[in-house]
C-alpha cells in the first residue's frame, strides 16, 4: 500500500473503534442500572437456563411422587374399607390393622403346627388333675362395641393378643402369651367334645373304679361357664345311665343341688332351705338339712337339675345381665339298695370371678359378694395344686367351698378344670388372669410329674 492508503486504513480502523466503544459504554451505564437479579440473567444466561431446567425437572419429579403417594395411600384406604366390610359380615368387627395382624400371625402359626387339630395331654400324663380350657364365640355385645377376637387354639395350646402402641402412639403391634393345657377347645368345638375330653374318663372312674370325681368350670363373668356345665349336665343324664345298664351292679341314682352364697349353704331343690355345715368325729363334713332327690331315668334326672337352676342367685352386673353370684354345686351319688355309698360325682359351676376395678360401680352387698368369691376361689386353687402335688396336707379349710369339697381332694379321687375364657380384645386381661390361674395348677403338676419320672430313672 502507498502512503495514503495507509492512512485511510488507519482512520478507518479509529472510527470503528470510537463507535464500539462507544456501543460498550451505553451497554455498561445501562447494566448498572438494573437490578442484580436482572445483571445476573443478562450476564450468564446459559449458567441461569441449566439450573433453571434442573430444578424444574426435580419440582416436576417431586410432584410426580405426591401422586404416586396420594394415589398409594387412596388405595390402602380402599383396601382397609373393603377388609373392614369383610370383618363385619365375618361377624369380627373391630380395628382392622390388629385383625390382620392376627389373621397374619394365625395363618403363620398353623403353617408351623400342621393345623389345628385338638392334641391330648392328659391321657398320656396319668394325672388326677386335667386342665382344659374353651374359648367361647364372638358376642353380639361385644360386636356392638367393635371388639375383635384375641384368642386363639392350637392343639392343647393357647394364645392371648394383646393390642399395644409404640412409642409414637401410631405404629400398632402385638405381644402373645402362651398357655399349654391339656385341652384347648376353639370356638368352633361343641360340648360334646368337651365331655368327651374331660368328663368321660371321670363317669368311668366313678361307675367302674366307684371313686370320686369333680368337674370345676371357671372364668370371668359372661364367659360361658354356666353354658358349658349345662351342656355337660345333660350330655351326662344319658351317659351315665347307659354305663350303669351295661355293668351287673345295681345302683340308686340320688342327686343334691344346692348352692354356696354369702357363707351360707342353700338348698336349690327345698326351697332354698338353709343348711348347716358340720363336721363329725371321723372328720367327714356332713350338710345337715340337705335332701338327696332320686332320680330313676336320665328325664327325671335332667328335670331335677333344672328346678336347681331356676333358684339360682343371679344379679346384673357390668359383664353380665344374669351374672351368678353364688358357687353352684350338683352332687350325684351312686349307692347300693343297702344305701352305701358306691361312687360320687361332683359338678361345680363356679361364679364368676372378678376385679376391684369391675366393681366400681356395684353397692355394698355386690362387693362383698366379689370378696367372698374370689376368697373362696384362691382357697380352692391351693387346694387343687395340694392334690397335683400329692401332697399330705391340703388346706380345705381356707373356705366353705373346699370345705364341702373335702372328699372331693382325696388322694384316689380325680379332677377337671374347664377355663372357659372370653374371645373380645376388651377382656383379654380377664383370659389372662384365668389362664394364670389353671396354669398355675397345671405347671406344679407337670413338675411333680417330671421329678417322680427323673426318680425313677435314677433308681
Amino acid at each position: 500500500l502507498n502512503s495514503e492508503e495507509c492512512v485511510s486504513c488507519v482512520l478507518l480502523y479509529c472510527t470503528i473503534r470510537v463507535q464500539s466503544g462507544k456501543q460498550e459504554f451505553n451497554f455498561l451505564s445501562a447494566n448498572n442500572n438494573m437490578n442484580p437479579a436482572a445483571r445476573r440473567k443478562s450476564t450468564s444466561t446459559v449458567g441461569v437456563t441449566g439450573r433453571k431446567d434442573a430444578t424444574r425437572m426435580k419440582i416436576e419429579q417431586m410432584e410426580k411422587d405426591r401422586q404416586e403417594r396420594r394415589k398409594t395411600m387412596m388405595q390402602r384406604k380402599e383396601a382397609r374399607k373393603q377388609e373392614q366390610i369383610k370383618n363385619i359380615e365375618a361377624g369380627n368387627p373391630g380395628d382392622v390393622d390388629f385383625i390382620g395382624l392376627v389373621d397374619q400371625w394365625r395363618s403363620e402359626q398353623e403353617t408351623e403346627m400342621g393345623g389345628t387339630e385338638e392334641r391330648s395331654l392328659f391321657s398320656s400324663t396319668g394325672s388326677n388333675i386335667c386342665i382344659a380350657v374353651r374359648k367361647r364365640p364372638m358376642s353380639e355385645k361385644e360386636r356392638a362395641k367393635f371388639d375383635h377376637d384375641s384368642v386363639s387354639c392350637f392343639q392343647n395350646k393357647v394364645w392371648i393378643h394383646s393390642a399395644k402402641l409404640k412409642v409414637d402412639g401410631i405404629t400398632k403391634y402385638l405381644t402373645h402369651n402362651k398357655f399349654q393345657l391339656d385341652h384347648a377347645f376353639g370356638e368352633g368345638s361343641t360340648t360334646e367334645q368337651i365331655y368327651l375330653a374331660t368328663t368321660l374318663p371321670l363317669v368311668d372312674h366313678v361307675v367302674n373304679s366307684q371313686g370320686r370325681a369333680t368337674v370345676f368350670c371357671y372364668g370371668q363373668t359372661g364367659s360361658g361357664k354356666t353354658y358349658t356345665m349345662n351342656g355337660i349336665q345333660h350330655i351326662l343324664a344319658y351317659d351315665l345311665y347307659g354305663q350303669l345298664a351295661e355293668i351287673d351292679d345295681e345302683f340308686e341314682i340320688t342327686v343334691a343341688f344346692f348352692e354356696l352364697y354369702a357363707g351360707n349353704v342353700l338348698d336349690l331343690l327345698h326351697g332354698r332351705h338353709r343348711c348347716k355345715l358340720l363336721e363329725d368325729g371321723k372328720g367327714e363334713i356332713n350338710i345337715t338339712g340337705l335332701r338327696e332327690v332320686p332320680a330313676a331315668t336320665p328325664e327325671t334326672f335332667l328335670e331335677v337339675i333344672e328346678e336347681g337352676h331356676r333358684h339360682r342367685t343371679t344379679q346384673k352386673t357390668e359383664a353380665n345381665d344374669a351374672s351368678s353370684r353364688s358357687h353352684a354345686i350338683c352332687q350325684i351319688f351312686l349307692r347300693d339298695y343297702n344305701g352305701n355309698l358306691k361312687g360320687k360325682l361332683g359338678l361345680v359351676d363356679l361364679a364368676g370371678s372378678e376385679r376391684g376395678s369391675d366393681t366400681k360401680q356395684h353397692n355394698t352387698q355386690r362387693r362383698s359378694e366379689s370378696a367372698d368369691i374370689n376368697t373362696s376361689l384362691l382357697a380352692l386353687k391351693e387346694c387343687i395344686r395340694a392334690l397335683g402335688q400329692k401332697s399330705t396336707h391340703v388346706p380345705f379349710r381356707g373356705s366353705k367351698l373346699t370345705l364341702i369339697l373335702k372328699d372331693c381332694f382325696s388322694p384316689d379321687s380325680k379332677t377337671t378344670m374347664v377355663a372357659t375364657v372370653s374371645p373380645g380384645a376388651s377382656a383379654a386381661d380377664h383370659s389372662l388372669n384365668t389362664l394364670r390361674y389353671a396354669d398355675r395348677i397345671k405347671e406344679q403338676r407337670v413338675r411333680l410329674a417330671t421329678f417322680e419320672m427323673n426318680r425313677k430313672i435314677i433308681t
